[in-house]
């Protein structure tokens, strides 16, 4: 993983800063790197048009001097707000260095950019009424709003909003890593777009990451539809799901998608449909991989058929009405790799059924439930998170409100089956495929269908072939 992908909580980063302290920098030029580097983006937005520097006492406020003196040095037009003296050494060398005008926190200021430098992602309690006044007005007197680091009132490691009134922000740049909140919500609603601005951190060891765009390659010269990858979807009382689960599957990599179901209507003519036992179906030494879950169910022939699936030796995909169903007992005896992709609401069954008190962020939840079922879970929502039974934790990119809609679900489990179906380890093949999903969201027109966007899982794909 590159350091630049890594997610760091606010106890990881200042281990990073002090190595490379230690190193030989110091918290003085770490600071200079750290807000010359913002000012980079905030001059993209702003140009020579007024910007405002809201600065905070502490290190973060420090950052807001150097970003002001940077865009003052362009010939720019920046302002600092001070909400209070500087309280460290390092913030009161950058006031020092500031060459611009600094205005007490009564000054009545509008501008094009305010840039938040109040409070960092050290900040652990709500803003003073004072200091959430000064943030609220300041916010309302400017047309665009940058955050330096997180935004102020931000809790960094949980992505918790620390109050209320909380400003949109149009744009907010990470400083040296990402943190948590800028992938978790409710925080991650509020940031706009996300920068990262690169401080020479090193990769720290069992740091959390982004899920970025995979290097996927094509199948090898020699291959075929078995080699690329067979995958099984266990069909169920609603079978519309899971021929939708199984178009996108089609499109994201295995070679041959079949559907167990018990008749051929609606399944598209390039989808094979089996019709005979499930256990005969299962029992193909061929399988990669096996969905089931999608349309399945909930009585006893669905419990049946769960049951069958995970005595498949393959890697199995559990979601829907499956995560429902599903025990400890079930997973007793797997050996085989197993990937469960529960919304919140399933989330919570399954935190009942190993017997977990579903507290923390919902990072903490990922993985505390890995551990106890020993499956990779993919908690879905607009802010996924991926964990392993080994600890390994991602999180994606904030996903669109537009992928709101029934049978999005079922998509994405079919394209993380079809990952897995092409080989890949458990927890790489569900952080391969929810990025497809949400690259394939980005390729639709707004009010899209489920099966709209299962047919653009193959363009997603394609995005990964130029990368990789």
């Amino acid at each position: 993983m590159p350091a630049s992908d890594q997610i760091l909580t606010v106890a990881q980063m200042r281990g990073a800063e002090s190595r490379l302290i230690e190193a030989g920098s110091s918290v003085d030029a770490l600071m200079q790197l750290a807000g010359r580097g913002a000012a980079e983006w905030i001059w993209r937005i702003a140009g020579h048009h007024s910007v405002t520097v809201l600065c905070g006492p502490g290190n973060n406020g420090g950052d807001g001097y150097v970003v002001a003196e940077a865009i003052r040095e362009r010939g720019g037009n920046a302002v600092v707000v001070a909400a209070g003296e500087p309280a460290t050494d390092a913030c009161r060398q950058a006031r020092a260095l500031f060459g611009g005008e600094v205005l007490g926190a009564d000054a009545q200021v509008s501008g094009e950019v305010l840039v938040d430098c109040l409070f960092g992602s050290g900040l652990t309690r709500p803003l003073t009424p004072a200091h959430g006044a000064l943030l609220a007005a300041l916010a309302a007197s400017h047309n665009r709003i940058v955050a330096i680091d997180v935004p102020s009132g931000v809790q960094s490691d949980s992505g918790m909003v620390l109050g209320d009134g909380l400003p949109r922000y149009d744009l907010t740049i990470a400083l040296g890593a990402w943190k948590f909140a800028h992938f978790l919500m409710p925080a991650t609603a509020h940031m706009g777009a996300l920068r990262l601005v690169p401080i020479g951190v090193d990769a720290v060891e069992s740091a959390a990451q982004a899920i970025t765009r995979p290097g996927i390659k094509a199948p090898a010269p020699d291959s075929h539809k078995y080699r690329r990858g067979l995958l099984a979807v266990v069909g169920g009382a609603m079978p519309g799901a899971a021929i939708l689960a199984s178009i996108a599957a089609q499109g994201a990599g295995a070679g041959y998608v079949k559907i167990f179901a018990d008749s051929r209507r609606n399944a598209p003519a390039d989808l094979v449909v089996d019709t005979g036992a499930l256990a005969e179906v299962l029992t193909d030494d061929r399988n990669r991989a096996v969905l089931v879950g999608p349309g399945l169910g909930r009585d006893s022939a669905a419990r049946e058929r769960l049951a069958v699936a995970l005595a498949d030796r393959a890697a199995v995909v559990v979601d829907a009405d499956a995560l429902v169903l599903l025990a400890p007992r079930h997973l007793a005896e797997r050996t085989a790799p197993t990937i469960a992709t529960p919304h919140e609401g399933e989330l919570a069954a399954l935190e009942r059924a190993f017997d977990l008190e579903g507290s923390g962020t919902r990072p903490d939840r990922a993985l505390a439930l890995a551990k106890a079922s020993g499956m990779v879970v993919v908690a879905k929502g607009p802010d996924t998170v991926v964990a392993a039974p080994d600890g390994r934790l991602a999180c994606a990119p904030r996903a669109s409100s537009w992928l709101s809609t029934a049978g999005t679900g079922d998509v994405l489990a079919g394209v993380i089956a079809s990952r897995a179906a092409t080989g890949l380890g458990a927890f790489e093949a569900a952080c391969e495929g929810v990025w497809l999903h949400g690259a394939a969201e980005r390729l639709c027109p707004p009010g899209f269908t489920a099966g709209q966007l299962a047919e653009r899982v193959p363009a997603a794909l394609a995005e990964c072939l130029r990368a990789g």
